[in-house]
């Protein structure tokens, strides 16, 4: 056979053809035009040659696959925006055209005649997992590692490429649907459950048991071309499916607020599809996928949570001209619970870290949150005990900083206090090598402040994390003004190696997460005050597609922390920047009536002893006369949500604080969730339109506030026809020098 650029092909004496898909110079493969073009010709070729009885596919990688390139992604979205340009009546039947090439590729493998066998060896994601549906036999190993899935509508889009039709006639329609339309990781064990691998191997036995399939006489025809077959529990004509098919839209409307389509299109797909011959539900699924990638929602999702995101994960803001740091010891400073994950996280990466604080007790009991978290971890199978073991060992607990002197970075993660803060900048300092770095994990206090108490202000920055540390994937990197470009990026590699998701942010009060989230907050506020019942601020802000309502946000940061804000806010920018009313209700809640949020079991939520669940406070209800809930129009309450949170983002914009449209974006999604199907909160200007966006501030403004007045440089951009993307192009650099 030929030589191929990402695929190795190897047939042994029995005549089974091993192909080895292993891509240079890429730590995981993916699908483009070019792996295509060859996965096609490696096709012919085994179909063509006599002597091949048929093909084994594994990767020469510790994954198997991620799915499709950003590239092949980009280039799609750029061929329908030209052909929607130049050629308005055929855009969408060539980008009908193109989607369908994948899936004629993986048809083209399964009626092949000569049977094929996928041998999963790790990560086996999307278009990759597609593929391996269309193979005639499926063998996976059982390493822990090994992570099975479509998680396509994550991202805005679904499995279209053969997905939804092979997956529902391979597995249940209830499981199939719950696997698509969450997007939901799957073990080996759980995928052979629902028949979607054949055999789970020890991972030495992966290609010999994927070999033997072949030496076993495995048809190479997939059950679907089978005369009779009858997909998994009779197909949608039956008693159960009478049961299924109503209560399915009505459950994903629950779970989605109907702000999904290509989760709908799942639904459609595989309902429509089981009731005809395979390829016509095939070519049901190209038009509806054809149709999914037209909309706002796929663009701005894939643009934000899969191309800006891997961009900023590999350091699309680390300056240039700086060596990479390889961190050799971290420490951390403060062994309260913040401190202590940060301490986790660090060690989880393979970094030694000192955990310090005041006394050794302290900081002993800051390793024990390591320790729980560790317990979790192996009680959940992602850790082995001798795995365990090791991380702890990373961490080692103290109260003398001069335990710090080999540090190459430095985390302070002590009380919000200025002077605490002053006090522990000096005494590290004191002992911390030439040319090592200094991060405040500061959530409020500005950094170029704090960084005048040190003696080396080039190398001081901000690292926020979010709690709780292990979970949240986003993480705030503040530059003061006097930050060099050595520290930015010491804080990028660091950030990098703990495998979270940086935004690179100007400083300024709160930030921008925290801008942002307090927004969010204080439109509730407002919405209380006005008589709006609590429920519906709650409803209506997750109808809007928020995670959380902001009231239960509000407890989970607790209702004092907002009051310390507040009362701030009010020493350092006068009373004028506070709205007494909000001040009046805080106060109330935690002065009169030490009602804190989670943490003390009573906020603006009860919080009974488990089991029993939480629930709105009753008497929140008689602060303010309510409205009848018929007076109230949940439109514009899910519209101020949202505008309120998009126009403080382009305040920071304004500003100067975020320079990069995708750090906002990525940022307002990964740090408080905001409608993660908006694509983020530019990406949801950008998506009605700067104009459109302008106009309902000033409709919102005049009914709900002055807060909602468009800013100058809005209303500038809505004068030009310009989007942020558009005039704070984050390529714009790359396009230059091209």
């Amino acid at each position: 056979m030929s030589t191929y650029k990402n695929f190795t092909v190897e047939t042994d004496a029995d005549g089974i053809a091993l192909v080895t898909w292993d891509m240079p110079g890429k730590s995981m493969n993916v699908f483009t035009e070019e792996v295509m073009d060859e996965l096609n010709a490696i096709v012919d070729a085994v179909v063509a040659d006599s002597a091949v009885k048929g093909a084994v596919i594994t990767s020469g990688k510790p994954s198997f696959s991620g799915g499709a390139d950003l590239s092949m992604i980009r280039s799609m979205f750029s061929l329908y925006q030209h052909e929607k340009a130049t050629n308005p009546d055929g855009a969408a039947q060539k980008l009908f055209d193109l989607v369908g090439r994948m899936t004629g590729l993986f048809r083209k493998i399964e009626i092949s005649g000569k049977p094929w066998v996928s041998a999963i060896n790790g990560t086996c994601m999307g278009g990759a997992f597609e593929m391996s549906l269309a193979c005639h036999g499926r063998v996976a190993s059982n390493a822990k590692s090994v992570k099975i899935a479509l998680p396509e509508v994550k991202v805005g889009i679904f499995p279209g490429a053969g997905g939804t039709q092979r997956v529902s006639r391979l597995a249940d329609a209830q499981s199939a649907l719950q696997m698509m339309t969450t997007g939901q990781s799957l073990t080996t064990a759980r995928a052979k459950a629902m028949n979607l691998v054949h055999q789970v191997v020890e991972p030495d036995q992966l290609i010999p048991a994927a070999k033997q399939m072949i030496k076993d006489g495995l048809k190479p025809v997939a059950p679907w071309d089978e005369k009779g077959f009858k997909a998994p529990g009779g197909g949608i004509w039956t008693p159960a499916a009478a049961q299924l098919w109503p209560a399915a839209p009505a459950i994903l409307r629950r779970e989605t607020s109907g702000n999904y389509p290509a989760a709908l299109a799942i639904l459609k797909c595989v309902y429509e599809g089981l009731q005809v011959p395979f390829d016509t539900g095939l070519k049901i699924e190209q038009r509806y996928f054809t149709e999914i990638l037209q909309t706002n929602e796929a663009f701005s999702m894939i643009r934000s949570l899969f191309i800006s995101m891997q961009e900023l994960g590999k350091g699309a803001r680390r300056p240039g001209g700086v060596a990479k740091t390889e961190l050799k010891k971290v420490g951390v400073v403060g062994a309260g619970f913040m401190g202590a994950s940060i301490a986790y996280v660090t060690a989880a990466a393979g970094i030694p870290v000192t955990l310090i604080d005041r006394d050794i007790e302290a900081a002993t009991k800051g390793k024990a949150v390591g320790e729980g978290l560790v317990r979790d971890s192996i009680g959940k199978g992602r850790l082995t005990q001798d795995d365990g073991a090791a991380l702890l060992s990373r961490i080692v607990p103290s109260a003398d900083y001069a335990d710090l002197k080999e540090a190459d970075l430095v985390i302070e993660a002590v009380f919000e206090d200025r002077e605490v803060k002053k006090t522990v900048i000096e005494a590290v300092e004191a002992v911390l090598p030439e040319g090592a770095i200094f991060a405040s994990n500061t959530s409020t206090l500005p950094i170029t402040g704090l960084a005048k108490n040190s003696k080396r202000p080039a190398d001081f920055i901000g690292v926020h994390f979010f709690s709780p540390v292990a979970k949240m994937m986003l993480t705030e990197v503040i530059l003061g003004k006097e930050t060099g470009d050595k520290a930015l990026a010491v804080a990028l590699d660091y950030v990098a190696a703990i495998k979270k998701t940086p935004i690179v942010v100007n400083d300024t009060r709160g930030f921008f997460v925290n801008r942002c989230v307090f927004r969010y907050i204080h439109e509730a506020y407002d919405m209380l005050i006005e008589g709006v019942p609590p429920a519906m601020i709650e409803n209506a802000a997750k109808m809007a597609g928020m995670p959380v309502g902001p009231l239960s946000l509000n407890d989970e940061v607790a209702i004092d922390l907002s009051q310390k804000i507040l009362k701030a806010t009010v020493a350092d920018l006068g009373e004028a920047a506070v709205n007494p009313k909000h001040m009046a209700l805080i106060n109330k809640m935690v002065d009169e009536l030490d009602r804190r949020g989670r943490k003390n079991g009573k906020g603006f939520y009860d919080y009974p002893a488990k089991p029993a669940k939480k629930s709105l406070w009753p008497e929140l209800k008689t602060f303010y006369p309510q409205k009848k809930a018929e007076e109230v129009d949940v439109e514009v309450l899910k519209q101020r949500f949202l505008v309120t949170i998009a126009l403080e983002a382009a305040r920071t914009i304004e500003e100067g604080i975020v320079t990069d449209p995708r750090e906002a974006d990525v940022g307002s999604i990964l740090g408080f969730g905001f409608a993660p199907y908006t694509g983020g909160v530019l990406s949801y200007i950008d998506g009605m339109g700067v104009k459109t966006f302008v106009t309902l501030c000033e409709k919102l403004a005049a009914s709900c506030g002055v807060h909602f007045k468009p800013t100058a440089l809005l209303k500038d951009m809505a004068d030009k026809g310009e989007t942020f993307y558009g005039r704070f192009d984050p390529y714009a650099k790359e396009k230059e020098a091209a």
